[in-house]
């Protein structure tokens, strides 16, 4: 495919115009400032933003036991820590694969993730668990836990008139990563524990990450071995646009338009706030604490799909797609058949 003018003028304009690192303020900002950021689609960071809450005082592991002590949690399990990831079946063909899902002791699930990430042998075939249901779990499952954060994020709340859509909460270790992907949220994300690692990608680069159509599929355990995971297909759900183009790996899948991308590499570390404003790409990482665990909260506010920036985003999404010519993804051409 040749390269648009046009799509290449609209990516290597918008870095022009703005700083390939996000800004970092010195305390939370007024609702005032806050919007200007939102209006810009521009994130943040306050460090130790969340110097005050009584989580960053209390939850180590001991309390947090304590706490979901004889409470189950949806908990999800991986070969190798990527949930939600594009991943190659056994004919090579590419599947967008969703964790396989247990409910177990929140006690079990903290002292499986601690022994993982202190054994000296991280090639031994263990799964990966992570607590990642993203569904607004917080004050529902972990709702032991959410006296110790805010409701909500003052300064946003009154920006943006409306509460939290969704608080979450994560705890993984180091073997859990998040592909690059995007949401529709005005997302205000807080590190409690350990650290998390974030590399951005602004929406105007969408024509750099390759979205693919590509089926679902879902890890499950074989019969008989409940720790030996397959893929399976799901059939039930269609085709989604999913990013192919991974920025830790430049020369795998990428469109003509991926060497255009300036990828923003941010890490959290414990009582760090950032703002990822919505539909902004992002794969996470994340690393350990002192006891061998990284847990977070967030809060998801819905965008405001008024005004330019939705449709401005279609556009340059559609103008993209519509620019493509036949090309040749074998592990793609496949997936009909």
């Amino acid at each position: 495919m040749d390269e648009s003018p046009s799509i290449r003028s609209v990516i290597t304009s918008y870095h022009e115009l703005n700083p390939t690192v996000l800004d970092e303020l010195a305390e939370q900002p007024t609702a005032l400032d806050f919007m200007r950021y939102v209006s810009t689609n521009r994130g943040f960071i306050v460090r130790r933003g969340a110097k005050d809450w009584d989580a960053l005082r209390k939850w180590d592991a001991a309390y947090l036991r304590d706490a979901m002590k004889g409470r189950d949690v949806k908990v999800a399990v991986t070969p190798h820590g990527n949930a939600d990831a594009v991943v190659a079946d056994e004919a090579g063909r590419l599947l967008f694969v969703e964790p396989y899902e247990v409910n177990e002791p929140f006690e079990t699930f903290l002292s499986v993730v601690q022994e993982d990430s202190r054994s000296q042998d991280r090639s031994r075939g263990r799964n990966v668990r992570y607590a990642q249901t993203q569904n607004g779990n917080l004050p529902f499952e972990y709702a032991n836990l959410a006296g110790d954060v805010p409701t909500h994020i003052a300064f946003a709340t009154e920006a943006l008139g409306q509460d939290p859509d969704a608080v979450n909460f994560w705890l993984g270790n180091d073997r859990s990563t998040t592909s690059l992907h995007k949401d529709n949220y005005e997302n205000i994300y807080v590190q409690v524990r350990g650290q998390k690692h974030f590399i951005l990608l602004p929406p105007i680069e969408m024509p750099c990450v390759n979205e693919s159509p590509l089926s679902f599929a879902r890890y499950r355990p074989t019969e008989d071995d409940g720790e030996d995971l397959v893929v399976e297909t799901n059939k039930d759900i269609g085709p989604t646009p999913v990013p192919l183009w991974d920025p830790d790996e430049p020369e795998l899948r990428p469109t003509v338009y991926s060497k255009y991308s300036k990828p923003l590499k941010v890490t959290l570390n414990e009582g760090d706030m950032m703002y990822l404003p919505a539909m902004w790409y992002h794969k996470v990482g994340q690393g350990n604490g002192d006891e061998g665990f990284a847990c977070s909260v967030n809060y998801w506010y819905d965008m405001d799909f008024s005004g330019s920036f939705w449709s401005s985003n279609a556009f340059v999404r559609d103008v993209y797609n519509a620019s493509l010519t036949s090309v040749s993804y074998p592990a793609l051409d496949m997936q009909d058949e």
